[in-house]
């Protein structure tokens, strides 16, 4: 593209496509996200790739699309920051990182297409396009690619077709540090809520994912009442007790009702630096105020983080002075399969479990075998593909 009599530099293309994409007026609530991490222009990229904050393009593939073409590969790399792709999906691309890129691009590529018959923007040519992914997410896109490609359908058959369209820097992501993740998902959250207040003033309709996003969370408090309760408070008449007495002098005989017997309830808390003592007690006092009613014969608590930190055992007539145990120092990387794994050796077989995390692990959600319940803290983006979730912000605790 010309200006003046000189061709456009691809940074000044770039900037071109993002001013374009913050003036559409249906793209008014993404411009906080547009303007969350570094946008450069690069020689040695091949395409482009995001590492869920900063975007890096391609310069020799970027002067080759035209004006609508580059608004969709911007589009296309900010959606998958304001979907947290590269945090949330993490151990897919552990486990298979072409399939992991291909499920992100296939749930955003149906977006982008879906708003854009005007042709404001458009996908560059061979990207990942399957009508199969509709309403899907990356992890049940991934599920389905995975067991296309053991198969042998190669994992992109069914009707659709591309290549990813970026290699997404799933390294880059696992290379931001706590704090830095942690500021990443509040610069998002903050970009999401002023956004969608933007579009709002302008009289502009906001995005039915900004809604989705914008959902008050349910109270942590009462979904961990609610989940002990489900799981460790049932009741058993199959058994006879020593039968009711107000019945008795009716002639009739009936037995007392008997509390099934709750044995162990494990509570395993993540060592990582976002989880501080004052967030660790107001979770463990919540969680003893559930227990005097629910009344386990012990409630464990487990520490950890690349590996075991801590075993406590809480018999229920000392479950006061569970809110006064100390974390112990975290370091190393945060796996919960050494949890699980740990369970299997010691043969512990709790009633239920409860994971105390903020989300940021380095391998899977782990294997499970009992009720399980996630706090989450600080991380709305995590979403674990097992148990029920809760997530906690700990400005509001």
């Amino acid at each position: 593209m010309l200006i003046g009599n000189r061709e456009l530099t691809g940074e000044e293309r770039l900037n071109k496509a993002v001013v374009a994409i913050m003036a559409e007026p249906k793209y008014t609530a993404l411009a906080g996200v547009l303007m969350i991490g570094d946008k450069t222009v690069e020689d040695d990229v091949p395409t482009a790739y995001t590492n869920g904050r900063d975007e890096r393009y391609g310069r020799k593939f970027i002067i080759g699309l035209t004006d609508a073409e580059l608004r969709g590969l911007v589009l296309h790399e900010n959606y998958h920051k304001l979907f947290r792709h590269l945090t949330t999906w993490r151990d897919l691309w552990d486990q298979d990182g072409k399939l992991a890129n291909m499920a992100c691009d296939f749930v955003i590529n149906l977006k982008i297409q879906d708003e854009n018959r005007d042709g404001f923007a458009k996908l560059p040519d061979g990207g990942c396009i399957d009508e199969r992914f509709r309403g899907m997410n990356a992890k049940q896109v991934f599920d389905i690619l995975k067991q296309d490609q053991e198969e042998g359908g190669g994992g992109g058959g069914g009707g659709g077709h591309g290549e990813p369209l970026d290699e997404h820097d799933w390294e880059g992501a696992g290379g931001l540090s706590e704090d830095e993740e942690r500021q990443l998902e509040r610069d998002i959250d903050e970009a999401i809520r002023q956004g969608a207040l933007s579009a709002g003033k302008m009289g502009h309709n906001v995005d039915r994912d900004f809604d989705e996003l914008l959902k008050p969370q349910v109270d942590w408090r009462e979904m961990l009442r609610e989940f002990i309760n489900a799981t460790c408070a049932g009741k058993d008449f199959s058994t006879w007790n020593r039968p009711n007495r107000r019945f008795i002098g009716q002639g009739i005989y009936m037995p007392s009702g008997v509390s099934e017997k709750v044995e162990e309830l494990v509570l395993a808390v993540d060592t990582s630096g976002s989880i501080g003592q004052r967030e660790l007690t107001l979770f463990l006092t919540e969680v003893k105020g559930v227990c005097t009613t629910v009344k386990p014969d012990k409630v464990r608590l487990i520490y950890w983080g690349h590996k075991i930190a801590g075993d406590e055992t809480y018999e229920m007539d000392e479950i006061d002075n569970i809110t006064k145990s100390t974390k112990p120092v975290g370091g190393g990387g945060t796996d919960v399969e050494c949890v699980t794994e740990y369970m299997k050796e010691e043969r512990i077989t709790p009633q239920a479990v409860i994971v105390l995390t903020d989300g940021y692990l380095a391998g899977s959600w782990g294997d499970w075998s009992c009720p399980l319940l996630w706090a989450i803290l600080d991380n709305k983006g995590a979403k674990p593909n097992v148990g029920k979730v809760a997530h906690i912000e700990s400005r509001n605790m």
